[in-house]
């Protein structure tokens, strides 16, 4: 939210002001600011019409609830079976040693959670209701909310905040500035305004020829923008200069509104009197940004205006927006002061026809399907992090100094100290905003109504999506546990994991957030609990413990439920629901099981691997996701995957080796021949294997 002094000036001049193509400095744009930026909620508006800022009664459906408890009931009743099997045991051969098995109840609960859900939701898709996916809730919005009228109200300013890195001016940036502008020329027929903030981490470390055509593009498309300074750890004074995070995004936008912020703080001590006029404004607006920028010792690159509005919209650099969005999210949001993030469920804007990327843009439909659903049953919306409307002042409310920053250690990064409103110390800092917020009595709600009007680009290669997931299984481990080495100063939890399960979270949303955890580690687990298997079932089956089961039935089980009901059931839930063609979608929902069997079954080593790396401080990073096609051919590809990939490359030929020699070479007595203990195991390896082989079509083109 702004400050009173924009307030002042808009209720004086009552007009928004058109913006003055800005001239070109060292470092700077000197520009003549737009005055759209008065806070809505604060200024007074004669002769308003109610009936535009109402909002009907949401009710909070109960359906997720049911599934949840069913849920649960289903877990509770597996291990119960489990313990029953155990009984029996103890009451017919004595001994109590077999009890210790019971440790592993709650890791059984934590991993089978999300399978159990899977159970009950494919259920309830097949034969349960659908019409709440049609209608608005509490946390879910079906219908657009009535629209403001721009002349008996005014709308309130929309700041569309795009972080950018190194991604081509062309290719990427230049089509996502012409959608964004579009849905500008929009919000401005109904009254509104709005302004694109281009956060540029990439402008500083690319070649001056580059950074001076993105500031001229800038300049063109009257876009505000700050760059920051490239990392410098080891640097002296102000040439220090640390780009914290192991993703970079948290700290960019925290950089960027970190300015925008003093600037504002210094335009509010201004005096103004009646007399003053847009000229005035930004005469001062200017002044004001040449002293922050001063201060800043010129670190910080500066073009165009800055100031943020009542709204941000959160995009990504390769993002597509619906023309009438701005309209219809302000629309909701005024009418719902709790609400915090308007979250819209996307299309994908494919770059390729590759296999892979429509394998991955099927994989992300199926989630967003997913997600609506259980939102319109009456879960709390996640907030993914991009085609996002977040309220300022919100955001405000949760921020702080001190996010990074070691006690009583100087910020090398600022001069002064600034809020920080995303989590620098957190990969998933959507995760941590959104808490934070649903702690202090904010609400995270989902929009469908724009259908796949929002569009993002998917992961183009196997590589980026493979660091996708070790991002985020490396962030749900991050928000869960402190490091081991931490363990006996903090404790196991931290303090993030510990607010989340106190909060008033309802108590569903909190087990479902809780299963979605646990697949990581489920997804971590299975290569180990296979290699494990290989050997308990091959020497020891028929002696184990009937409390165990083998990886056989569990990944028969896994087969039928996700495999199977799991495209069955969401060819029907997109049937009901959207009125589609049935045999079509089935037909979409079956074509990619081979890829996404290959996919899933080969990414446990990496998942394990990033978990491990938190809790063992093992270093770990990753790069940003490729947005363009990249020129390659067939050698690059392996010199690449045999760069990335060799360990694993090593450990499937040994271990492929050792099911060989356990069938031939192996003494009789120790030979390991049954179907039951090698299949689990093979499928590993062989998902391992061929998953950066058979899932690069650049490498499958054999092109030189």
């Amino acid at each position: 939210m702004l400050r009173g002094s924009i307030d002042l000036l808009t209720t004086i001049l009552n007009t928004s002001a058109h913006s003055v193509a800005p001239t070109h400095t060292a470092n700077t744009d000197k520009v003549q600011p737009t005055d759209v930026y008065a806070t809505s909620q604060e200024t007074v508006v004669e002769d308003v019409d109610l009936e535009f800022a109402s909002d009907a009664p949401r009710p909070t459906p109960l359906l997720n609830a049911v599934i949840v408890a069913l849920t649960v009931a289903i877990c509770l009743c597996l291990i119960a079976l489990g313990c029953s099997t155990m009984a029996m045991e103890i009451a017919s051969e004595g001994g109590w040693t077999r009890l210790f098995l019971l440790v592993t109840a709650v890791p059984q609960i934590i991993l089978s959670l999300f399978f159990c859900q899977a159970i009950v939701v494919t259920i309830f898709q097949m034969i349960g209701p659908v019409t709440q996916l049609k209608v608005n809730s509490k946390f879910y919005s079906a219908k657009r909310t009535r629209r403001l009228d721009g002349t008996k109200v005014l709308l309130p300013h929309v700041t569309i905040q795009c972080p950018v890195y190194k991604e081509g001016l062309e290719g990427v940036i230049r089509p996502t500035v012409q959608s964004l502008s579009a849905a500008i020329r929009n919000y401005e027929s109904f009254g509104g305004t709005a302004s694109i903030f281009i956060n540029d981490d990439g402008m500083q470390l690319v070649s001056p020829e580059e950074a001076d055509e993105r500031r001229m593009f800038y300049k063109e498309n009257n876009i505000g923008w700050v760059a920051r300074p490239a990392h410098n750890a080891n640097g002296e004074g102000i040439s220090k200069f640390i780009r914290r995070g192991k993703f970079k995004k948290a700290s960019n936008m925290n950089y960027a509104l970190g300015i925008s912020l003093k600037v504002e703080d210094k335009l509010v001590q201004i005096v103004r009197d009646e007399h003053w006029t847009q000229a005035d404004e930004s005469a001062a607006y200017q002044r004001c940004l040449d002293e922050v920028l001063s201060e800043e010792l010129g670190r910080a690159w500066v073009g165009g205006d800055i100031r943020v509005g009542d709204y941000l919209l959160l995009v990504d650099s390769d993002t597509r927006v619906p023309t009438d969005c701005l309209i219809d999210a302000v629309s909701e949001l005024e009418a719902s002061p709790r609400v915090a993030i308007l979250q819209f469920t996307s299309g994908v804007m494919n770059v390729t026809t590759s296999y892979f990327e429509s394998g991955i843009t099927f994989f992300t439909n199926l989630i967003y399907t997913a997600i609506a659903y259980a939102v319109a049953n009456g879960d709390v919306s996640p907030f993914v992090g991009h085609n996002a409307f977040i309220r300022w002042s919100a955001l405000q409310e949760v921020g702080s100094q001190d996010d990074g920053i070691i006690c009583n250690e100087k910020d090398p990064n600022a001069t002064t100290p600034y809020e920080k409103f995303w989590s620098e110390s957190h990969v998933s800092e959507d995760f941590d905003v959104s808490l934070r917020l649903q702690t202090l009595g904010y609400h995270i709600r989902l929009a469908t109504y724009c259908g796949y009007g929002f569009k993002e680009g998917v992961s183009l290669t196997v590589y980026d999506e493979l660091a996708r997931w070790q991002k985020y299984a490396y962030g749900c481990s991050e928000l869960l546990f402190y490091p081991m080495k931490d363990w006996w100063r903090y404790g196991i939890f931290t303090p993030l994991f510990r607010r989340f399960i106190m909060s008033n979270m309802p108590l569903g949303s909190k087990i479902t957030i809780m299963s979605y955890i646990g697949t990581y580690y489920a997804i971590g687990y299975s290569w180990i609990g296979s290699l494990l298997n290989y050997f308990l079932i091959g020497w020891l089956n028929g002696e184990l413990d009937h409390y165990y089961m083998s990886s056989w039935r569990v990944w028969v089980a896994l087969v039928v439920v996700f495999s199977i009901a799991g495209n069955i059931t969401l060819a029907l839930i997109r049937y009901r629901s959207q009125q589609v063609s049935l045999l079509r979608e089935l037909w979409t929902c079956f074509k990619w099981v081979a890829l996404m069997f290959v996919f899933l079954g080969g990414i446990s080593m990496h998942v394990c691997k990033a978990i491990l790396c938190h809790m063992l401080s093992i270093d770990i990073g990753w790069g940003a996701t490729s947005k363009e096609v990249e020129d390659t051919n067939f050698f690059q590809e392996i010199s690449i995957i045999i760069a990335g990939f060799k360990y694993v490359f090593i450990f499937c030929l040994a271990v492929t080796a050792l099911m060989i020699c356990g069938v031939y070479a192996f003494p009789y007595l120790w030979r390991i021949n049954e179907l039951v203990a090698i299949f689990p195991l093979a499928t590993v390896i062989f998902c391992h294997f061929f998953l950066p082989i058979a899932l690069n079509p650049n490498l499958m083109k054999f092109t030189w």
